[in-house]
């Protein structure tokens, strides 16, 4: 596969012909030494991809666009109660991989990265620049988007019930019910704790607003293991 380039629309207008790179595309190009005549890919995040080759560091040479799709059948979201320290940035790398597709940062009970203000922001920023590596890396055409830290309560108010015909769970080690993988066409909203996980408050106000607890088997996983491995069972 070549090297593949995420340059958003507010940023360029993708079309055959040169293409003058935005800065930081640019200096990416510079640090792999991309040499004339290499092949790439670019995308926009609205879908598909474009063929070309390199011209020099700040230009490229884009030939076709391909309407090429490598997005799951099924659309699931993920409201994650934040792990510490460098654990969100992996968890949102892999997320991607396994094919979310959208990521709600939560500050729960007992989150223990709790951000606000401009920290948050930077922090979301941040996440979101993972995402965009995650798909230049695993081939997606289309990002995730990394939604501002809520906490659960301002979250789930918000949430309201636009989308009640959406399949709603929680991952609650107590539950009986298991985590069945979504049907074909399905979309949802996961949700997960951080360490610690979810008080059972929490877990009661999840259900009151329409989530079903389930369960991912008889063993505790980690915060950063737990929302994974519940994609990959809901993606199928």
């Amino acid at each position: 596969m070549s090297l593949r380039f995420y340059i958003p629309p507010t940023e360029a207008t993708l079309a055959p012909g040169l293409l003058t790179l935005p800065a930081a595309t640019a200096k990416h190009v510079k640090v792999l030494r991309l040499k004339e005549g290499e092949p790439v890919a670019v995308f926009d995040g609205t879908g598909g991809e474009w063929s070309g080759e390199v011209i020099d560091p700040q230009t490229l040479l884009l030939r076709a666009h391909h309407a090429v799709e490598r997005e799951a059948d099924v659309r699931v979201m993920l409201a994650v109660g934040m792990p510490a320290n460098e654990r969100m940035d992996a968890l949102v790398e892999k997320a991607v991989e396994l094919g979310v597709a959208a990521i709600q940062p939560l500050i729960t009970r007992r989150s223990v990265l709790r951000l606000q203000g401009e920290r948050a922001q930077r922090r979301v920023a941040h996440w979101q620049g993972v995402a965009i590596a995650a798909c230049e890396q695993c081939g997606r055409n289309r990002v995730p988007e990394v939604a501002p830290v809520a906490t659960l309560s301002d979250w789930l108010q918000h949430l309201g019930n636009d989308n009640a015909q959406l399949h709603r769970c929680v991952l609650s080690p107590l539950a009986t019910n298991p985590l069945r993988p979504f049907a074909s066409g399905e979309s949802g909203w996961m949700v997960s704790g951080p360490e610690g996980g979810l008080g059972e408050d929490e877990i009661a106000l999840l259900q009151r607003s329409g989530f079903q607890a389930v369960s991912l088997g008889p063993r505790v996983l980690r915060a950063d293991t737990a929302p994974l491995a519940a994609l990959m069972r809901a993606c199928g």
